[in-house]
């Protein structure tokens, strides 16, 4: 399986969060974890952050709570 790293601005731009929030999450350990991919360069592996998103999707569609949604 062929990953691909994805900077700061990318996933930015795939969660609409901002920095502070990404980090904030990580954390928490609600977010995936950065990867160092060299000395003041970090990333993170896009089938995480997809399975991230793809669980966020599952966990808001499956919310029965009334009001919620």
């Amino acid at each position: 399986m062929k990953d691909t790293f994805l900077r700061l601005p990318k996933v930015k731009q795939l969660t609409g969060f901002g920095r502070s929030q990404i980090y904030h999450l990580i954390k928490q350990g609600k977010f995936p974890k950065q990867i160092h991919i060299g000395p003041k360069s970090v990333a993170w592996l896009d089938s995480e952050v997809s399975e991230w998103m793809k669980e966020r999707i599952r966990l808001s569609r499956n919310d029965d709570t009334p009001g919620k949604g």
